[in-house]
């Protein structure tokens, strides 16, 4: 299969949601038009007499009905960092400034730019929107060819992963060799051995997207804190008061309704690194962001008001617009397949981290 027809393909599945999108354009400008006219009281009250006045802010679901796009797809965006988001005054649930929304809504191709940006595909959608066989598509995702953004439970409880369609076309565009013929034998290898990629990368990238939102050192270490079980954290953080406070001001999604039981261990299960390759790298990038935050201030004692500024709720998602340089950690190792391009380059950190090795205690052991 050509890149072209993988596009071409792509152009297809498209084409099936435009009656969805030009509904949906519709609702978003009609309502648009009725906001413009005036804000409805208890919404987004903000006096704008005073230059002072702080700037106006809506709720997620308003802000999600003025992008005309639907909650979850607010809420990947949010993830993604394509929507900036503000805390709300006395740690209530983050808003949307009016600005933000109208930077978005002038956006080319608004409001199916947007959407089109955070809509997700299965299994299924995904090998036919690249023109190959599900299975084939599942043998990619598990070499890391092809990383997931999310997923769900199915009526078995089992794991169900869910992919960007644009990630996807974008990986027709750059490996076309991968989508017919013959597996390279080194990913035949690597999949008969049973490697599975997805919890990985799906780790990996949800990592570095919490980090992208926040600025506070012990939150950066928090996040980095949350790959790893109680037993590999405290080997780490012999401190019982740094994990405690590592505990405290642990970055949680910006939304996101709780799920089911069953969905809150399926997601701690897979936030924990499960190979000892991954654990080590974990451990390293703890430790950097671990030396950060005790340079910038010490973790709080009983009774002790030092150390006790907390990190901020919400950090604007699209940090690059500030120019804010955030530190770099010690990069995941990339797989050993003919898909390690898709993933992060291993040899950045690498020397860092076999310095670390000595502090880490590291024998090569297991997740245990």
């Amino acid at each position: 299969m050509t890149v072209k027809e993988a596009l071409r393909a792509h152009a297809g599945t498209q084409g099936a949601h435009a009656g969805t999108r030009v509904a949906r354009a519709e609702g978003a400008r009609a309502r648009a038009d009725a906001h413009a006219g005036g804000v409805p009281k208890g919404e987004c009250e903000v006096g704008h007499t005073s230059s002072a006045a702080p700037a106006a802010t809506v709720a997620a679901g308003r802000a999600a009905q003025e992008l005309g796009i639907r909650r979850a797809e607010f809420e990947l965006a949010v993830h993604l960092g394509l929507i900036a988001v503000a805390g709300a005054p006395g740690g209530g649930r983050p808003r949307v400034h009016e600005e933000e929304i109208a930077r978005l809504r002038e956006q080319p191709g608004f409001p199916d730019g947007l959407a089109e940006r955070v809509r997700t595909v299965g299994t299924a959608e995904g090998a036919a929107l690249l023109g190959i066989a599900p299975a084939r598509f599942t043998r990619l995702a598990r070499a890391g060819c092809v990383s997931p953004v999310t997923f769900y439970l199915n009526r078995y409880r089992a794991v169900v992963w869910l992919y960007l369609a644009d990630e996807l076309a974008a990986f027709a565009a750059r490996e076309p060799e991968l989508l017919a013929g013959r597996t390279p034998s080194g990913m035949r290898t690597l999949l008969e051995s049973g490697t599975d990629w997805r919890p990985r990368n799906w780790r990996s990238q949800r990592i570095d997207r919490l980090l992208n939102r926040t600025g506070d050192p012990w939150a950066r270490t928090a996040v980095q804190a949350s790959a790893l079980d109680p037993v590999q954290l405290a080997e780490v953080v012999d401190d019982p008061y740094e994990r405690a406070y590592l505990v405290r001001v642990r970055p949680e999604p910006v939304f996101g309704r709780p799920g089911s039981m069953a969905a809150r261990e399926a997601m701690g299960e897979l936030m924990l690194a499960d190979d000892p390759d991954e654990i080590l790298w974990r451990r390293v990038n703890l430790t950097l962001e671990l030396d950060r935050a005790r340079e910038d201030r010490s973790a709080p004692r009983p009774g002790d008001d030092r150390g006790t500024r907390a990190a901020p709720a919400v950090r604007p998602a699209a940090a690059t617009r500030t120019g804010t340089a955030m530190p770099v950690s010690a990069a995941d190792p990339a797989p050993s397949s003919a898909c390690a391009g898709a993933s992060r380059s291993a040899v950045a950190g690498a020397q860092t981290g076999k310095r670390l090795l000595a502090r880490l205690g590291w024998r090569g052991r297991g997740a245990g």
